[in-house]
């Protein structure tokens, strides 16, 4: 009798989990951007907030218009971009940990990264890009060319790509391109100050009209996410089981290579190498969701965005009346929630 019973017990726990879970997330993102619209060197209350975006065009008096225009053109911007680039970020260390089946795999890791900003890089230096708007076409292309490359490279041999070969293709990539990016900065001061500004990750001084039209890439790559989110799950079972279970392997890396590279592109863009955010977030989802890919998708695209913002905030806050960029916050965050992650989540159990 117990036995029976048992069996119907676990199966309700894990579900009840997941709800309770994904509520608490997504309060959690909701007071966070509350945070990032209110706290900052100048405090505003959260009334004159929610004035402010609910009627921005009202006649005000010199001090609240002076906080009207603080919240619509700066915070409610960088806002948004953490917003964006913490969902891209977030949903590409999924796929990447997924499609490598390595629990240390994120944006960086294949490359991605390195090649985006190799050629963003050489848009600065070479073409004189200075907007967001302006690097993510050459993010793209970077990214593009780094994944294709770490494919090719990690699909030599009888075995074809696997997770390991991936890995070290990737890690060697990255070191090559990180060499020419030095390369192309020790040649170019001007290009090195642009540079140190835009990789210090930062969601300063990224208007909502560089932001939103990257909106639409993150969209499609969020999208293909959701489709390979079943791929992954027959992907961490084997290639051979997969394969045997129907899976096209060529089809599923393709679709997550391409999504991959519109969501790290955009964010690289948007935001500069953020890093981190893709390696944390898929393990604190993982830990509520267990290995279903279809739910670390789902809370990935929570906590990323979540994880971003309040690093923002956390950087206004301990550097007053200066700030800490967002990227070096999460960057110094990083190790010791890591450290506590490997702790808990059984990092085999992918």
């Amino acid at each position: 009798m117990t036995l029976v019973l048992a069996r119907p017990e676990r199966t309700r726990t894990r579900p009840r989990r997941v709800v309770i879970g994904f509520a608490l997330a997504l309060a959690l993102l909701v007071l966070t951007i509350a945070a990032s619209l209110v706290v900052g060197t100048r405090e505003i209350a959260l009334g004159t907030v929610l004035d402010a975006l609910i009627d921005p065009d009202r006649t005000l008096t010199d001090t609240a218009l002076t906080d009207r225009t603080v919240i619509l053109d700066l915070r409610v911007p960088r806002t948004v971009v953490g917003l964006l680039a913490g969902l891209a970020l977030g949903l590409a260390g999924a796929l990447m940990q997924g499609v490598t089946r390595n629990p240390l795999a994120d944006p960086g890791l294949l490359g991605v990264n390195a090649g985006a900003s190799l050629f963003v890089v050489a848009g600065i230096g070479w073409f004189g890009v200075t907007t967001a708007l302006g690097y993510v076409w050459f993010a793209f292309t970077g990214a593009a060319v780094a994944a294709t490359i770490v494919y090719l490279i990690g699909s030599l041999g009888r075995e074809g790509a696997t997770p390991v070969k991936l890995a070290l293709a990737g890690t060697a990539l990255t070191a090559a391109f990180t060499s020419l990016i030095t390369i192309v900065l020790l040649a170019d001061s001007e290009a090195f100050d642009r540079y140190r500004f835009w990789a210090a990750g930062s969601l300063v001084a990224r208007g909502l009209d560089a932001a939103l039209p990257l909106a639409p890439f993150i969209l499609v790559g969020a999208i293909l996410a959701i489709v390979a989110a079943r791929m992954l799950n027959a992907l961490a079972l084997g290639d051979d089981l997969a394969r045997g279970l129907g899976q096209n392997l060529v089809t599923a890396r393709i679709v997550c290579a391409v999504a991959i590279v519109l969501l790290c592109g955009s964010a690289t863009a948007m935001a500069g190498p953020i890093v981190f955010v893709g390696l944390a977030v898929p393990h604190v989802a993982r830990w509520i969701t267990g290995p279903d890919y279809r739910l670390i998708i789902a809370f990935s695209a929570l906590f990323g965005p979540t994880l971003l913002v309040a690093a923002d905030v956390l950087g206004r806050i301990i550097a007053q009346p200066g700030e800490i960029e967002a990227g070096l916050v999460v960057a110094f965050l990083g190790a010791p929630v890591l450290i506590a992650l490997v702790r808990r989540v059984k990092l085999a159990g992918l």
